[in-house]
């Protein structure tokens, strides 16, 4: 467990109960850069405190089905599974708006030439896994962490891989090729961005703390926004050694105005995404997405 580096809050007035929450999120530069103002301080509120967790997507996913922290990073592939116990909070989501997750291989394969190919894939439970499957049915896939993908692909290990984060922008200096970007595919097949991972909060915290918990969240990624250059060298301790303009594309494509609020238009891809995953027998059942608002 991270905690945040920040200096300690001061003491609340009176005698208010402080309710200290466990807010788990990816150890990435879109991640750090939203909940930058939170971590360090810029943003808090009297009677909620944060312990920061840091994690891969593929175990926050898990975690979240055992309902291990308050509030967590999660994809909206895993909310499927989890909509019982988590809520979702109206800021923090990632959509690839005309972009989004890579596959990745050498030459170009296309829909025809990934059917029952080794594909790489960041986790069971991503919706980056969800929409290859979308895309491609017949493939056959293995788990891989995901700062390993490129690597293996490279190397011949895998015939292809789904490429998450960062390496959406540096797989080409591993010799790769772009096979399909899903986001541009899924925005092609229905007019909508693809709604990648949000942010949800445990049902069971109550009214009063799940409003807070959501107030302060929006306020720490509008800082971020609002203060920009400040918010990009914080987050750029998590980028994975990228140059200062390509963290900054990076996070730009992750964390703007969709982060802020999904929009009538975000709510509705994340479930036409919940949807679709359930009409094709890749989900459980078939879920309503629900958000909570500050």
């Amino acid at each position: 467990m991270l905690k945040s580096p920040a200096r300690r809050a001061p003491r609340p007035r009176g005698d208010r109960k402080v309710i200290e929450l466990k807010l788990a999120h990816s150890p990435d530069s879109d991640d750090a850069f939203m909940f930058y103002a939170l971590a360090t301080n810029k943003v808090r509120g009297d009677s909620l405190r944060f312990v920061h967790v840091l994690e891969d997507i593929q175990s926050l996913n898990e975690k979240a089905c055992e309902e291990v922290y308050d509030i967590t990073a999660v994809s909206f592939h895993a909310y499927a599974y989890l909509a019982d116990k988590y809520i979702l909070l109206s800021s923090g989501a990632s959509f690839g708006d005309g972009y989004g997750p890579i596959v990745v291989g050498h030459g170009s394969l296309g829909l025809q030439g990934l059917r029952g190919k080794r594909v790489a894939v960041p986790g069971k439970m991503t919706t980056a896994y969800l929409a290859l499957l979308l895309y491609a049915p017949e493939i056959d896939a293995v788990v891989v962490p995901f700062d390993q993908i490129i690597e293996r692909v490279a190397s011949g290990e895998a015939d292809a891989g789904v490429v998450i984060h960062e390496g959406q922008l540096t797989y080409g200096l591993e010799g790769l090729s772009k096979l399909v970007d899903l986001g541009e595919w899924w925005q092609e097949e229905t007019g909508l961005p693809l709604p990648l991972g949000g942010n949800v909060v445990r049902r069971t915290l109550g009214p009063d703390v799940i409003s807070e918990a959501a107030r302060l969240l929006q306020e720490s990624i509008q800082y971020g926004l609002d203060h920009r250059e400040e918010a990009l060298v914080y987050a750029m301790q998590f980028s994975r050694g990228l140059d200062a303009a390509t963290a900054d594309r990076f996070i730009a494509m992750y964390v703007n105005d969709w982060t802020l609020d999904y929009g009538e238009l975000g709510r509705r891809a994340v479930q036409l995404l919940l949807d679709r995953g359930f009409e094709a027998g890749l989900l459980p059942a078939r879920v309503q997405a629900e958000f909570v608002t500050p």
